[in-house]
């Protein structure tokens, strides 16, 4: 039973730690995911309790896992991990059944999981939380009784700032499509299914049944065509198809013209602003970085453009009130959050491939993007 309780200690606690990091380090990231579940039971009011929720919701889970593992105030953190899978198992049997959320986030982007891996996921840690509040004062702690809530508070302070880094910067590990490294033109191609076809016939006189590759049977050959009669038809997969990881952004002008390839695919440095929410990004950005950046990019000879999900109208507006004399084009809000967390925020691309993205605040003076990436 020592064996058993231990077990399900080390894989309770670091299931939690981990679940609890990879949202830390993209708390925009846990937070759209969260607004998807309040969507889908028609709780839209708390979005703006959403970022706070998330954040508070992750803290607690490394919490709970750090206080598992080295066994502190188990009758508190016991509880804490089995209110936990009281609660989300059952959600979790809900989504699966009805699919209303794809993909569950447990993980963040790290760790896609469907909605019956996440339910079989979260019985095994209904199972090891049951066993670890039932036993909770057999463990021992393996820090000094004397101070033992000390490894929670560090592990909730040290949770917090990671979440604040996070969120006013970008994730530390990048888990999206569009991280840097990435042949963005790649990844928007569907990998096609490859398959072969076999054709079964029967013989009209003897009832004998023979299978022949598609493309490779006598269908030109009068006698046997006379003898042999269509059946069925096989199809043996050897490798299905995958969709394109980017399969929903486009840059649409505002007449509708379709401008991703000229952009995405540029064979010179090309900068892309994402700005999802024109009305509620980082005017100050636009006005004392953006705007300076921009003249001296287009005085080198590269290319600088600013995707958005907001309307024609709203661009307009936009551009007139802070003076802001390079092209907008609009894309999808979901494709531009997946681009990068932040409002705005900038990319560089060379033939497809991502250079470097970064968060309004973090954006670089021309001198230092020239040192170190227009060569």
């Amino acid at each position: 039973m020592k064996i058993v309780l231990w077990v399900a200690r080390v894989v309770f606690g670091v299931v939690f730690i981990l679940s609890g990091f990879f949202k830390l380090i993209d708390p925009l990231g846990f937070t759209y995911k969260l607004q998807d579940y309040l969507l889908v039971f028609g709780m839209e009011g708390l979005y703006d309790l959403s970022l706070p929720i998330s954040i508070v919701l992750s803290i607690a889970e490394v919490m709970v896992g750090v206080g598992v593992i080295i066994g502190v105030k188990m009758q508190y953190t016991a509880l804490a991990g089995l209110l936990f899978m009281a609660f989300f198992t059952p959600l979790t049997l809900y989504l699966a059944l009805t699919d209303k959320v794809m993909q569950c986030g447990c993980f963040g982007d790290a760790i896609p999981l469907d909605g019956w891996s996440t339910f079989f996921k979260n019985i095994v840690l209904t199972v090891a939380s049951i066993l670890l509040f039932a036993y909770r004062k057999e463990f021992r702690s393996v820090w000094s009784p004397v101070k033992d809530w000390l490894p929670i508070v560090v592990a909730a302070l040290l949770s917090l700032l990671l979440a604040v880094y996070c969120l006013r910067n970008l994730p530390i590990i990048d888990f999206l499509p569009w991280k840097v490294g990435n042949n963005i033109a790649a990844l928007m191609v569907s990998q096609q299914e490859v398959s072969d076809i076999f054709l079964t016939f029967r013989n009209r006189e003897t009832g004998e049944l023979a299978e022949y590759p598609a493309n490779d049977y006598p269908w030109d050959d009068p006698q046997w065509a006379a003898l042999w009669e269509f059946v069925s038809q096989r199809t043996e997969v050897i490798s299905a198809y995958v969709p394109a990881p980017i399969n929903n952004f486009i840059i649409l002008d505002e007449f509708q013209n379709d401008l991703t390839q000229q952009y995405v695919a540029n064979p010179s440095f090309q900068f892309i602003v994402v700005a999802y929410d024109l009305s509620k990004t980082r005017y100050r950005a636009f006005r004392e970085k953006i705007n300076p950046l921009v003249e001296q990019i287009e005085q080198a000879g590269y290319s600088l453009i600013v995707l958005t999900s907001s309307s024609q109208d709203a661009i307009d507006a936009f551009r007139h009130h802070h003076q802001t004399p390079y092209r907008f084009y609009q894309s999808d809000a979901v494709a531009l959050k997946t681009m990068i967390r932040s409002n705005p925020g900038m990319l560089l691309l060379k033939d497809g491939v991502v250079l470097g993205k970064w968060a309004h605040r973090d954006i670089p003076e021309f001198r230092a993007l020239e040192e170190k990436y227009l060569r």
